[in-house]
């Protein structure tokens, strides 16, 4: 390997100096990192009696949790701390000091984040890097046999008190608090929140309904709209309004039975899976679905065969679909990164539904239920795209776009340090291997639009 200079001061002078060539600026600054190889190991550091979860992105703090799950600990890096002049360094030991843990890290503060009752959520942490805001999770213990009331997706587990806390990780200052009672939310590893530039989506599996939140720089947790039971901020009104006109009204009696199942099937904007109505999200996933089959025919008599095999036949199985993690088959290594529901940009949403029989109760024979893909759009309400789980057309998107299924951030400019299987060869050789193994198994293939 060539390398340009071993002394470090000349290589920061000619990165100062030198432009690099065009389309090469990434690639050039990775070079730099030659210089800095790690080459010595410090064993039996004494370190605090934490559970040490990771470094922000950007690398500015180490986040760690109190053994109780009760208190946030938050350090900063001390950074290089010690040095060599000699030409062989490794014959010289490192002072004692150097197996402390503060010799390496200073700690910021210590706070306390979760009530008598609840415990810190170990596995969930999201970054915000331009503002330094950090996003924690506090919980109460799962109730697994919660009865199906107000609209509950049966089977699905109910927690009673889910907090996500804001704070500003600079100096620890709480600045925001978002409270789900009585609810669902898979915190495991991020799984049930995504966050995109100052977008957050909050995926309630319980109810079924997606929540979009806004940061603003002051700090603050916006609501801006929940997709579920309803897609746009007026639906809720409408279909109220709607209903007490035909209550005022005697001039058809035959409706008021109707009347009265619309107004009792209103709960604080939750979906009610056994109700006479469809929830809006997945009235726009079958009208896509349909207008896709229709399409695909002109002649009157084959279109209403192909509707009958592939939609009608089929229809219940598209009901009973709901939003949960449940892929793990030919395209496997694509959702190993994805969550339930997150951002491909600030319009579009990409949704992963499961069938009910392998949402809930999620086994090791979950490959056998059915699972899509939906690309959703925020602002005019509609199904852009849907994909059954092994289907080639979208493992083809993501190999060839692999950045924009996980990018958190169109700022985030470390994601272009990052190797993929996008702009690697040899990660892109490993999926391939991955997805023919895959392949030669059995698989059960449908059609996607």
């Amino acid at each position: 390997m060539y390398y340009r200079s071993s002394n470090i001061a000349a290589r920061i002078f000619d990165r100062q100096i030198s432009t690099p060539a065009p389309g090469t600026s990434v690639h050039h600054a990775r070079r730099f990192y030659e210089n800095l190889v790690p080459s010595y190991t410090v064993y039996e550091v004494e370190c605090p009696d934490h559970s040490f979860r990771k470094f922000t992105d950007d690398g500015q703090y180490l986040i760690s949790f109190s053994r109780n799950h009760q208190e946030l600990i938050v350090y900063r890096p001390r950074w290089l701390s010690f040095s060599c002049n000699d030409d062989d360094c490794d014959k010289h030991d490192l002072p004692s000091k150097a197996r402390r843990f503060d010799s390496f890290f200073t700690q910021l503060y210590c706070v306390s984040l979760a009530s008598c009752n609840e415990l810190i959520c170990k596995d969930f942490f999201l970054y915000m890097d331009s503002n330094q805001f950090g996003l924690f999770a506090t919980s109460t213990a799962q109730i697994h046999d919660a009865p199906a009331v107000g609209g509950a997706v049966q089977g699905v587990p109910s927690i009673e008190k889910i907090t996500f806390h804001l704070l500003r990780l600079e100096d620890g200052e709480i600045l925001d608090r978002k409270v789900f009672s009585n609810d669902f939310v898979n915190l495991t590893h991020n799984m049930g929140v995504f966050l995109y530039d100052d977008l957050l989506a909050i995926v309630s599996l319980r109810y079924q309904t997606i929540h979009i939140l806004q940061i603003r720089d002051s700090g603050n947790l916006v609501h801006v709209r929940a997709i579920g039971e309803f897609c746009r901020e007026d639906d809720e009104l409408f279909l109220n309004s709607n209903a007490q006109d035909i209550s005022s009204s005697d001039k058809n009696k035959q409706h008021q039975s109707t009347e009265n199942h619309v107004e009792n099937q209103m709960h604080q904007g939750q979906p009610h899976m056994g109700n006479s109505f469809l929830s809006g999200i997945k009235q726009r996933l079958l009208s896509f679905i349909f207008q896709g089959l229709w399409n695909e025919e002109s002649d009157d008599t084959l279109r209403m065969q192909r509707l009958r095999m592939k939609f009608y036949f089929h229809f219940q199985d598209y009901v009973d679909l709901i939003i949960w993690k449940t892929m793990r088959n030919v395209t496997s290594c694509i959702y190993s990164i994805l969550g339930q529901v997150q951002f491909l940009d600030r319009h579009h949403l990409l949704i992963k539904f499961g069938s009910v029989d392998g949402g809930p109760q999620v086994s090791r024979n979950a490959d056998h239920h059915p699972a899509f893909v939906a690309v959703y759009n925020m602002d005019t309400t509609e199904i852009v795209s849907f994909y059954q789980n092994s289907a080639d057309e979208l493992y083809l998107l993501f190999e060839k776009f692999c950045d924009h299924f996980h990018v958190t951030s169109r700022n985030s400019m470390y994601m272009n340090f990052v190797s993929s299987h996008s702009n690697n060869i040899h990660a892109l050789e490993q999926l391939r291997s991955i997805k023919d193994k895959a392949s030669n198994s059995s698989q059960v293939k449908c059609c996607c639009w």
